[in-house]
């Protein structure tokens, strides 16, 4: 199938930034259709030539997007989920692809699985979602363990993606975003962290779900051909 990106003109944007969301998420405000306001964009995009758009974290997440706290909800100080559904359709009756950030190497501490785990220790179910998660000594935080993150940052709890519930639950997600927001492809946030035997299973997976379905990988580190 010939590959549709080859013709593409990409505009880059980060919602919770572009659209003035608060930069922390209290978890219980009601939702702000926020998102709306990038329809605003539409002919902008279009006068410069560009026909798909890169939209950064739209998840529920913590702060910056890139703390992922539920990937089945679109962030509150976004809107909803329907609030995307619509802004996809938006962009798609305007001849303009849309393209999702996928953060799948880790998640945020306010994650429900990384929840789980401070509140049941060692008798959480989800003690094998995060990568090398062990008990015994104590985290920045005050956690009764410590896990891998990314880059050294505690706030990013690295997940281990060689467990299949974790690549099953991820995969669910995809599912989700593309059939209910019809988005035509992902940018893979530091592909170069994630298990390549993922990235596989995640290639496969999107393209049985859609032929035409387009992955980038954020490769900063490494042998490029490796995921070429």
């Amino acid at each position: 199938m010939e590959n549709w990106s080859k013709d593409t003109v990409f505009y880059h944007m980060y919602p919770l930034g572009l659209c003035g969301a608060p930069h922390l998420n209290d978890f219980s405000s009601v939702p702000e259709a926020r998102l709306q306001r990038l329809k605003g964009w539409t002919e902008h995009i279009l006068s410069l030539g560009c026909n798909a758009v890169y939209l950064g974290p739209l998840f529920e997440s913590n702060s910056h997007g890139y703390d992922t706290a539920d990937y089945f909800q679109v962030d509150r100080r976004l809107g909803t989920n329907q609030t995307l559904t619509d802004l996809v359709a938006d962009y798609h009756a305007h001849g303009i692809r849309v393209i999702l950030d996928g953060v799948f190497n880790h998640v945020g501490r306010n994650f429900w699985a990384f929840r789980d785990v401070q509140q049941n220790g060692p008798a959480s179910a989800y003690v094998n979602w995060f990568a090398g998660l062990k008990f015994g000594s104590s985290n920045r935080y005050g956690d009764p363990f410590t896990y891998d993150t990314w880059n050294g940052y505690d706030s990013l709890v690295k997940l281990n993606l060689s467990n299949p519930q974790v690549c099953a639950h991820l995969l669910k997600a995809v599912e989700q975003w593309i059939g209910e927001y019809h988005i035509d492809g992902l940018r893979l946030d530091t592909a170069d962290c994630l298990d390549m035997d993922y990235q596989k299973e995640l290639a496969a997976f999107c393209r049985r779900l859609r032929p035409d379905f387009w992955l980038m990988g954020e490769v900063i580190h490494g042998d490029y051909n490796k995921w070429a």
